[in-house]
């Protein structure tokens, strides 16, 4: 099965996943042992085709887009389902520079002699199997296949049903890759139905997947940390907080807010709460309320911050806690960076944070004080992004504290073994 067609509603959905779940097994064996060059050339390739059928991808497109508009989602959900040339070039440059990434599997990552003569190397490996589980962008198609490959692991992608279509047009251009250096097709395949019962089995298919990632909304996270027998990378929500301190720039911070909130509103890495020093907020925030509400972002702040502009409504006890992935943000003015740094461990996702300081005590502060994935300083956290940080891409940014953490790209697809040679040792 390639994975690319929709199978009948009346199938058997276990015995559909099976299929799929041994085909991806077997695969990952062939990986395990496929060198950089054809791994590399597999992902030129569908870099190639990418921008080949771009067309083809954008039609695929329209037809989910139409499809989201009836179902009525919002515009931060249409903004993350739709694709253009730009965000095509943009997967297609992904796939390249991840093909020009050093090649983690066979990295020896320590090395040392026994007395008896044995020696130990601990060696970075493959997964083997990878479950990625998302929901509107279809991008990530392109960005979890890629680099799950490069990383020598098989891959089972179940995109939400508003991507099908892209998704498959996607899938595509990944399997002409593949074709090209001699690969199976199974090295990456898309869950062939759009029937939630799929992720359900996705959950329980510990013989044929290692590791699920779940990629998506609260309630896609919740579900599959609730139900799933396979591991998997925590990936929670972006509820991500800026701080401005006392000792910041007025104009560094007018950038960097009206930035990290409005670029792309409907991303993990997108600020959802605005934090002042009280110090301050009179003379920063007027600025920063103006460009954001003339951007056309709603803003709800705290009295303190009502009393500067009549256009910020009234901030609910539950804005403090909510990832909106809309044009709203929650501002909340705060007596000193332990305040500051209080609330966001109190009703933060531990996603990323940034300060906005030129007082580089409070900075380190900050940054050591936080046990946040991505701490910044003097930066955006829109660049909460595993291509910004020079990974090619991600699948996702893992909040939790085993295994991988931040931006998971190629070398956190990856695990060790030990190989031990010896001369006929034998032990008392």
């Amino acid at each position: 099965m390639d994975g690319g067609s929709e199978v009948n509603k009346s199938m058997d959905i276990d015995a559909v996943m099976d299929g799929v779940g041994a085909a991806a097994r077997a695969a990952s064996r062939v990986l395990a042992q496929t060198p950089d060059a054809a791994k590399s050339k597999a992902l030129k390739a569908a870099a190639t085709a990418l921008r080949a059928n771009a067309a083809k991808i954008e039609a695929a497109n329209s037809i989910d887009m139409d499809g989201g508009r009836a179902k009525g989602l919002t515009p931060a959900l249409l903004d993350r389902l739709q694709l253009n040339a730009a965000r095509i070039e943009s997967m297609a440059k992904g796939l390249d520079e991840i093909a020009d990434l050093k090649d983690p599997v066979g990295e020896i990552i320590a090395a040392w002699d026994r007395p008896n003569g044995l020696k130990i190397e601990r060696v970075r490996t493959p997964l083997g199997v990878i479950g990625i589980i998302y929901e509107s962008r279809p991008n990530v198609t392109a960005d979890a296949g890629g680099l799950c490959l490069k990383a020598g692991n098989a891959c089972i992608l179940r995109g939400g049903s508003e991507s099908f279509h892209s998704s498959r047009a996607i899938l595509a251009c990944l399997h002409e890759g593949l074709k090209a250096a001699g690969l199976p097709e199974t090295c990456i395949q898309m869950v062939p139905t759009t029937d939630r019962a799929a992720v359900g089995k996705m959950l329980t298919m510990t013989k044929h997947i290692d590791v699920i990632v779940p990629r998506g909304g609260q309630s896609l996270v919740d579900r599959v940390m609730r139900e799933s027998k396979v591991p998997t990378f925590q990936h929670l929500q972006g509820l991500c907080h800026t701080y401005i301190h006392k000792a910041a720039d007025a104009d560094k911070a007018r950038r960097i807010v009206l930035n990290a909130k409005m670029r792309r509103t409907g991303i993990c890495g997108s600020t959802e709460t605005l934090l002042v020093d009280r110090e301050i907020a009179a003379t920063v925030l007027p600025a920063i309320i103006d460009d954001l509400a003339k951007a056309g972002c709603e803003l709800r702040g705290d009295a303190d911050v009502q009393k500067l502009d009549a256009r910020v409504k009234a901030a609910t006890p539950e804005d403090w806690d909510t990832e909106y992935l809309d044009a709203i943000l929650a501002i909340k003015v705060v007596s000193n960076i332990d305040e500051a740094m209080n609330h966001i461990v109190t009703h933060g996702s531990a996603h990323t944070e940034a300060i906005i300081t030129e007082d580089a005590g409070a900075a380190e502060t900050f940054l050591n004080g936080l046990d946040s994935a991505i701490v910044m300083h003097n930066a955006s956290t829109q660049f909460a992004d595993g291509g910004e940080f020079g990974m090619g891409a991600e699948i996702g940014i893992a909040t939790g504290k085993l295994h991988a953490r931040g931006p998971v790209g190629v070398e956190q697809l990856t695990t060790f073994k030990y190989k031990v040679r010896g001369t006929g040792q034998t032990r008392n």
